[in-house]
């Protein structure tokens, strides 16, 4: 399947300015761009389908530029916004430019053949003066254009909210950027999500009036679940790409809960796998979704880019903890994560070196209602430590115990947890 076919095939392409970009991503090299803006210091999931783009249309040999807004993240973009953007310090923005670059590095590749570049747009748009960005760039602008635009009507007919003149002007810059990166990089594409584009046809029409040359732009559909829904946003809040922010188990359960509806269109605009390997989970789907084999799948690849092997794998054991596994070896946050809405108790680490008897433990962590019933529960098996059965009514805890540095499990019955926290 040629690559423009299999982007449409993904659903990662919603509407594009001419159809000559078929034809140019399908034979030659097309030096690309995308926009990110650093009102925060961490990209989240609602950013994941683009980034997955620009990985496939470079590895299909195509050159992309990662454009900071380091300049327009001081004005802000009204699009998508129903409010006035607070504006950032240049310190405050360059900080955020530093955790978003990172997190890139996870996606394209910045060394070798069409290696990735990463560029800020405070370089070209912080030289301009007033007088002269109105007499080379505001005069080939419309202002009734510019107002019939999406995202400034829908500001400007919000009743009591209106656009101040500081984010009005945001679309100048952005199609600013798109001819200076043509200057600069021969950059002939940009990619932005659906709300975009009126500012990447804008920046077409500029670089037409200033060099006389053809430029392009793809938007993205929003992704939406198929409930409706925006993608990326749960009952906590967004899910960022920064462990910080988001833990890597965190991270691997929001993708491993997905229903058995979005999976695999998730699969088709997160992943790598061809087309081929997603038919085949697909039909896992169909006949056995008990075994949720399309989820594992979607929240292994996605948790392997963002979060690299060592994290999966502490994600995947973490995980196979609710279902009985032996606890151990696992860090204080994974530990916190899973068991975050379990009962909890503090203890200091010397109980364990004089010996924390187990019935103890159950009665003080009310596991156990008496130390008679404790006794009774350790003899019948049903008491465990770290996930392992323990039957010595004698038994003590010790530091051999810990499933974390500072974490000690108990649990009666299949599911009836009880952290001890050690300090």
């Amino acid at each position: 399947m040629k690559l423009f076919d299999e982007l449409t095939e993904r659903g990662l392409i919603d509407r594009t300015t001419s159809d000559e970009l078929n034809e140019k991503l399908n034979t030659g090299e097309v030096t690309f761009y995308v926009g990110f803006d650093p009102t925060g210091n961490s990209l989240h999931v609602g950013h994941f389908a683009i980034l997955n783009l620009m990985r496939i249309l470079q590895k299909g040999g195509h050159k992309p530029i990662g454009v900071m807004g380091g300049g327009t993240g001081m004005i802000g973009d009204p699009g998508g916004r129903s409010d006035e953007r607070n504006l950032l310090t240049q310190e405050q923005i360059e900080e955020n430019i530093l955790g978003i670059r990172e997190q890139l590095s996870h996606f394209l590749d910045f060394e070798e053949g069409n290696k990735a570049i990463l560029v800020n747009n405070y370089e070209w748009l912080s030289k301009f003066n007033l007088i002269d960005f109105l007499r080379d760039i505001g005069k080939h602008f419309s202002v009734n254009q510019m107002i019939a635009r999406d995202s400034v009507k829908n500001r400007i007919e919000r009743e009591g909210e209106g656009i101040s003149f500081t984010e009005f002007s945001y679309m100048l810059l952005q199609a600013v950027d798109f001819s200076k990166l043509c200057e600069l990089y021969d950059c002939t594409l940009q990619i932005g999500g659906s709300d975009q584009w009126g500012n990447i046809v804008s920046g077409i029409d500029l670089t037409r009036r200033l060099q006389n040359k053809q430029l392009y732009g793809i938007t993205m559909p929003l992704i939406t679940k198929s409930d409706g829904t925006k993608f990326g946003k749960t009952a906590s809040g967004a899910v960022w790409l920064s462990a910080e922010k988001t833990s890597p188990y965190e991270f691997y359960q929001f993708f491993l809960q997905q229903t058995d509806e979005d999976v695999i269109s998730f699969l088709k605009v997160f992943t790598q796998l061809s087309l081929e390997e997603i038919a085949e989970l697909q039909k896992s789907v169909e006949n056995e979704p008990y075994k949720r084999l399309a989820q594992k799948v979607l929240a292994k690849e996605c948790t392997r880019v963002v979060h690299g092997q060592e994290a999966l794998e502490k994600a995947i054991n973490a995980s196979n903890v609710l279902f009985g596994e032996k606890i151990e070896n696992l860090d204080n946050q994974i530990i916190s994560d899973i068991f975050k809405d379990v009962k909890s108790i503090q203890k200091a680490f010397s109980c364990l070196e004089e010996g924390y008897s187990l019935i103890d433990a159950l009665v003080e962590t009310e596991a156990c209602k008496s130390k008679g019933q404790a006794r009774k529960l350790i003899q019948s098996g049903g008491a465990y430590v770290n996930n392992v059965s323990q039957k010595d009514i004698e038994y003590s805890l010790t530091r051999e115990d810990l499933a974390s540095p500072s974490y000690l499990i108990l649990r009666t019955g299949k599911k009836n947890y009880r952290l001890i926290s050690l300090s």
